[in-house]
C-alpha cells in the first residue's frame, strides 16, 4: 500500500491538535506554577512554563485514535499479534498495547518530575524533582512492559551469513526482555540530556521521527503500523515547535523528552531493528546518533572526572556550541544538521539494502 498519504495525515493532525492544545498547556502549568526559573547552566532568563510535553503525547494520541478509528488501514492494534507472549489480564498481546502503555507510564513519571516540590532541592533552593533512582526504575518499568507485549529486541540481521552460520536472523531468545528494557532506560534518559535549548529536542525528535518512519515505508518489507506512528510522533514535535523554537514559550518538560525518547527507542525497536540489511543493528544507532554521543561523551567525562552520573554540568554538545560563540540558534541548526546527516547515512543504507 502506499504509505505516503497516510503518513501525511497522521503528521498533520497530530501537528494541528499540538498546536491547538499548547497554549492551554502553558496556562495550566502556569497555573500550577509549573515553570522552569532560569539556572546557571541554562540558556533562557525568564521564568518559562514547563509540561509542553502534555501537548506533545494528546497530540500523538488523537492521530493515533483517528487512524485506528476512521482510517482505511490495516487494525493497528489486533493485526500482527505474537502468540508467542501470554496474554496480560486478558488483554491480547501486540507490541502497540505495550508501547502506548510504556509511553504513558514516561509521560507520568516526567510530569511529575516537572512539578514544583517534588523531590529534594539544589544548593540555589530549587526543586531536583523526582530522585534519579527513581526515575530509572519507572523507566526500566515501562520498557519491561513493552517487551512483554512483544515491542522488544527479538533479534537482528546477520551480518555476517557466511561467518556466522545461524541463518539470515540472530535472535535473542529471552535475553532480549532486559535487552529492550536497558534499551529504553539509555535511550530516553539520554534523549532527555539533549533537552536544553529552545526547540532542540523537538527539532531532533521530528527530524528522527520521520526518518524511521521512511525506512518503514521503504523498507523491502514494509512497515505500516511503525511508518504511521513515526509520522505522528514527527507531527507532533512539529506542532510544538511552534511555541518551543527560539525565542520559547513554553518547554516540553521532562514529560516531553521522556515521551519522545521513549517513543523513538520503541519505534527502532520495532522498525529499525528489523530492516533487512547488513547494518541493521546500526542503524539506529545513527538515527539517534547526536543524542546517544553526546550521552556517552557527557558521562564518560563526569566518570573521568569522578563526578556523580547524574550531576548536571555544561559539557553538552549544546553547551559546548554556545561557549564557543554560537547564539542558541546557530548552534541548534548546526546540530539539526548533524542529526540530519546521520539520518541520511542511515537512510541510504536502507535504500542500497533493497537492491
Amino acid at each position: 500500500m502506499n504509505l505516503l498519504g497516510p503518513m501525511g495525515y497522521a503528521a498533520l493532525l497530530a501537528g494541528a491538535v499540538t498546536i491547538l492544545l499548547t497554549p492551554s498547556v502553558r496556562r495550566l502549568a502556569v497555573h500550577f506554577q509549573v515553570v522552569r526559573e532560569p539556572r546557571q547552566r541554562d540558556a533562557h532568563h525568564k521564568a518559562t512554563p514547563l509540561w509542553g510535553g502534555i501537548a506533545i503525547v494528546i497530540g500523538f494520541l488523537a492521530a493515533f485514535v483517528a487512524l485506528r478509528l476512521f482510517g482505511n488501514l490495516p487494525n493497528l492494534i489486533t493485526d500482527d499479534p505474537r502468540p508467542h507472549v501470554k496474554p496480560l489480564l486478558g488483554i491480547p498481546p501486540h507490541p502497540i498495547i505495550g508501547i502506548l502503555i510504556g509511553g504513558l507510564i514516561v509521560a507520568l513519571i516526567g510530569a511529575l518530575d516537572d512539578m514544583p516540590g517534588i523531590g529534594p532541592k539544589d544548593s540555589e533552593g530549587k526543586s531536583l524533582g523526582l530522585s534519579p533512582n527513581l526515575q530509572i526504575l519507572g523507566l526500566l518499568f515501562a520498557g519491561f512492559v513493552a517487551a512483554i507485549f512483544g515491542a522488544r529486541i527479538e533479534g537482528v540481521t546477520n551480518p555476517l551469513p557466511s561467518l556466522i552460520h545461524v541463518g539470515p536472523y540472530l535472535s535473542l531468545g529471552w535475553f532480549s526482555v532486559p535487552l529492550t528494557m536497558i534499551w529504553v532506560l539509555f535511550s530516553t534518559k539520554f534523549f532527555d540530556f539533549l533537552d536544553g535549548l529552545d526547540g532542540l529536542a523537538a527539532g531532533v525528535s521530528a527530524i528522527a521521527a520521520m526518518t524511521m518512519g521512511v525506512m518503514a515505508a521503504l523498507s523491502r518489507n514494509p512497515e505500516p503500523t511503525v511508518a504511521l506512528l513515526a509520522a505522528a510522533t514527527f507531527g507532533a514535535a512539529i506542532g510544538f515547535l511552534r511555541y518551543n523554537y527560539n525565542p520559547a514559550s513554553i518547554f516540553m518538560g521532562t514529560v516531553g523528552s521522556y515521551f519522545l525518547g521513549f517513543m523513538l527507542s520503541m519505534l527502532a525497536v520495532v522498525g529499525a531493528f528489523k530492516v533487512p540489511v547488513a547494518a541493521a543493528v546500526l542503524l539506529p544507532m545513527m538515527v539517534l546518533g547526536v543524542p546517544l554521543l553526546d550521552a556517552v561523551y557527557v558521562i564518560g567525562r563526569r566518570a573521568v572526572q569522578r563526578k556523580k552520573l547524574t550531576q548536571a554540568d555544561r559539557s553538552h554538545i549544546h553547551h559546548r556550541l554556545t561557549e564557543r560563540g554560537l547564539n542558541v540558534k546557530q548552534a541548534v541548526w548546526t546540530i539539526y544538521g548533524l542529526t540530519a546527516l546521520t539520518c541520511l547515512i542511515a537512510l541510504m543504507l536502507v535504500w542500497l539494502g533493497r537492491k
